[in-house]
């Protein structure tokens, strides 16, 4: 019945919320005991350069923070998930409730895994270092190896077990690709990554994300994927617990094993939804940061220096015109919650009658 599968998408988002809750006192206490920040404000530009208007916009900002935030969503997910599959099988009658199935959520909940693992191996390294942060960790060429690795694992799975060798353009025919499928997975999970970036002010890239895992728990129930729904759901839990932890001024940040874990697992839900041409509308806040720094970089790399931005990615460019860092975080929110609307609107309206 439809208000039982209300039930079975909105209750692992309440609970996944209640768990990061009460995660979160003693992760940060952990954080804090042992000091678990980097040693050292800034960054490195893409292109190997110094980045002195972020460092010196964020000199008094990350030190004394810690890092590791990201625990709190992908450790109240996988604890939801496991509490609901041992509830359905010591307790008669709960079957319904369980949403860890082979065809809808396995894939998502292992590479939400595999990301937050080595993200965290990178936050681990940059935070123990003894060197500048900014060459402590998993070099990018190591992380951007593990991610085509990873989109090679997932695009093989889509076309060979599930069979998938199409894409639907909304309001149009369904494109054949074949195996091209493959390559296109990979492409998607290498832009995802890129989009990391985005966490870089407190409550962004939390609040971007709960609209965009929200917007695909819709997509999933009305496409009748309950189970991904309510896997949606509790990540978007996850991530509320975390928002509310990261709220300006931010007790941690998400840092690599959360948003790592985040973007690897929303590919694979785009795919399994079929959103992949709309997933650009639904994640547009993502698509801005991505595309910010690559113009920026072009600009750099071809007009002899010259850059379109103060600094990239965007929102760092609208902090250094002055904007609060609220300001900027909330019109984030704002515009993403928009773009999900019309996403949503466009994949379901024109995505193919199930």
């Amino acid at each position: 019945m439809a208000y039982l599968d209300l039930l079975k998408v909105f209750l692992p988002a309440t609970i996944a919320f209640f768990v990061g809750i009460a995660l979160t006192p003693f992760l940060t206490d952990w954080l804090y005991k042992n000091k678990m920040w980097k040693k050292k404000a800034g960054k490195i530009a893409p292109d190997g350069r110094e980045t002195p208007i972020f460092n010196e916009l964020h000199k008094d900002k990350e030190v004394g923070t810690p890092r590791l935030g990201g625990i709190v969503i992908w450790g109240s997910v996988l604890i939801t998930t496991l509490l609901f599959w041992l509830i359905s099988t010591l307790w008669p009658g709960t079957e319904k409730f369980n949403f860890l199935s082979r065809n809808q959520t396995w894939l998502p909940l292992f590479t939400l895994l595999v990301g937050a693992l080595v993200g965290l191996v990178d936050d681990w390294r940059q935070i123990k270092a003894d060197q500048d942060c900014h060459k402590a960790g998993l070099s990018f060429s190591r992380r951007l190896l593990i991610v085509i690795l990873l989109g090679l694992i997932g695009g093989c799975w889509f076309y060979f077990k599930l069979d998938l060798a199409s894409i639907n353009l909304p309001f149009m025919e369904t494109l054949y690709l074949g195996w091209l499928i493959i390559p296109l997975f990979v492409l998607v999970m290498i832009a995802l990554f890129s989009s990391g970036v985005i966490d870089g002010l407190d409550g962004l890239s939390g609040g971007v994300m709960a609209i965009i895992f929200a917007a695909y728990m819709v997509i999933a129930f009305f496409q009748n994927q309950i189970d991904l729904s309510a896997f949606c759901g509790a990540v978007t839990g996850g991530l509320l617990a975390f928002l509310w932890f990261n709220i300006p001024p931010a007790r941690f940040y998400m840092s690599e094993t959360g948003i790592l874990g985040l973007t690897t697992a929303l590919t694979v839900i785009a795919f399994l939804t079929d959103s992949v041409a709309t997933l650009p509308i639904i994640a547009l806040p993502l698509v801005a940061t991505v595309l910010s720094v690559v113009i920026q970089l072009l600009s750099k790399k071809f007009r002899n220096g010259q850059k379109v931005f103060q600094v990239a990615p965007l929102h760092h460019h609208f902090e250094a015109l002055g904007w609060p860092a609220s300001k900027v975080v909330m019109r984030y929110w704002v515009i993403g919650i928009i773009f999900a609307i019309i996403g949503m609107i466009i994949t379901l309206i024109g995505g193919p009658k199930l």
